[in-house]
């Protein structure tokens, strides 16, 4: 008795914590319903024109789900870039001085992604600037060609491979030493902290190259300036993730030899390996801006910020008896605070899959955290001599997680009733 009149207290207590939010629901839905009435339809944009539904994107800087939406001074940025021409050369050898001056690195070029990056990292490492040598990629005899990557295979390497490179597959920072060659082009590694403080050094011992891919790896924005400081040769970041700059851009940071052959083995340059990786200067001044934006940034008011909104959502879901949250940062990608929402699968007949699914059939779409990746080519498989997974033998996790960075203001009212409603029902038509 005393445990049910607890548990009916602990309801009741949700219930009122989310009672000014569904209050703010009830009045948007009014409204809808009344913009309605006099033919008026507040969602329509250019993409429903085309008979193409928006995204409420809880899932994140996925490139599939169009990256991030731009700050608004990126779009302002642009715009005045679009409006004028200039020598594409000399506009990045100008942002490389100022990468300098806001990084501490040598110097940098603005790229397409990335894995845009990675390539040109790539071409540089084999052919430097020599003009023989750029215009036999990717065709490698008689040069370096072997890039070692730490941790094994990724679905992103084609970007190393296209360039004409070997790759060099190793488990552990200490496997490197072994690997290295009278062939070795480059090093390349995803490994932050102590792991890639140890890999630097076994580069710089050997003379090797070394290139990090933390493409993810913004917020925080001091990580820009902290791998220069860790006096790394090449790192690169997306410019359409949590920079918040062009989805279609990256920055490449590092010494200025390797930059500068990065630039000779991209676009513009005709005859290069990476020319067909195009970066207008729309996307040049864009990235740029969108790293001056960061430098300017209250990182602690945008995390306060996106922290409420995924809590909004928490308080709506929790009114529904038996689901529990939990709000956590990340320490790898998509460092953002980001909710775990959880319930009973097995008592529910109700799956993290089947959640997933019911989210993605509404209008707007809501794209959430789950088992699947539906960017990923079917056929690739990423690490060391790992198992080829059987997707019937995969465990379901326990959980969805929604990402707070991507979900735009007032969103999360949508996300907390069509999630607290799928809930409500699943629970109800299991008889929990």
């Amino acid at each position: 008795m005393a445990l049910a009149v607890a548990s009916n207290r602990r309801g009741f207590m949700k219930v009122l914590a989310a009672s000014p939010l569904l209050a703010q629901i009830a009045a948007q839905s009014l409204y809808e319903k009344s913009a309605a009435a006099i033919g008026l339809d507040p969602r329509e944009n250019v993409y429903t024109r085309l008979g193409v539904k928006t995204v409420i994107n809880c899932r994140g800087t996925w490139t599939y789900l169009s990256g991030s939406l731009q700050f608004p001074e990126v779009l302002t940025a642009q715009a005045e870039a679009g409006r004028h021409f200039v020598n594409i050369v000399e506009l990045q050898r100008a942002v490389g001085r100022k990468l300098a001056e806001l990084t501490g690195a040598e110097s940098g070029i603005i790229t397409s992604g990335a894995a845009g990056a990675m390539a040109a990292a790539t071409a540089a490492c084999m052919a430097g600037s020599d003009p023989q040598k750029i215009w036999q990629l990717p065709e490698t005899t008689g040069l370096k060609h072997e890039v070692i990557m730490v941790g094994g295979r990724s679905a992103f390497d084609s970007a190393i491979r296209l360039a004409g490179a070997k790759l060099i597959l190793v488990e552990r920072p200490d496997d490197i030493a072994n690997a290295i060659g009278s062939n070795t082009a480059m090093i390349y590694t995803t490994d932050l902290g102590d792991k890639l403080t140890r890999e630097a050094s076994i580069a710089k011992e050997h003379n090797v190259p070394l290139l990090l891919d933390d493409a993810a790896g913004i917020p925080p924005i001091d990580n820009i300036q902290l791998y220069a400081k860790m006096k790394l040769d090449l790192y690169t970041f997306s410019g359409g993730k949590g920079l918040r700059g062009p989805q279609c851009s990256g920055v490449l940071l590092g010494r200025k030899d390797l930059i500068e052959a990065a630039l000779r083995n991209s676009c513009p340059y005709e005859g290069a390996v990476c020319r067909p990786m195009k970066v207008g200067k729309e996307e040049v001044i864009g990235c740029l801006t969108a790293i001056e934006t960061w430098l300017k940034a209250d990182s602690k008011k945008l995390y306060s910020e996106w922290n409420a909104r995924v809590d909004r959502i928490a308080k709506l879901v929790e009114t529904v008896p038996g689901v529990r949250t939990e709000i956590y940062v990340p320490s790898d990608g998509n460092r953002y605070p980001t909710l775990r929402v959880s319930w009973d699968q097995q008592a529910w007949g109700f799956s993290i899959t089947d959640c997933v699914q019911k989210l993605r059939e509404g209008d707007p779409v809501i794209e959430v955290l789950g088992v699947d990746n539906p960017s990923m080519v079917p056929a690739v498989r990423e690490g060391v001599e790992k198992p080829n997974p059987n997707p019937k033998e995969l465990k379901e996790q326990n959980h969805i997680e929604l990402v707070s960075m991507t979900i735009q203001p007032g969103e999360e009212m949508i996300v907390g009733q069509r999630l607290r409603a799928i809930l409500n029902a699943a629970r109800k038509g299991s008889g929990a």
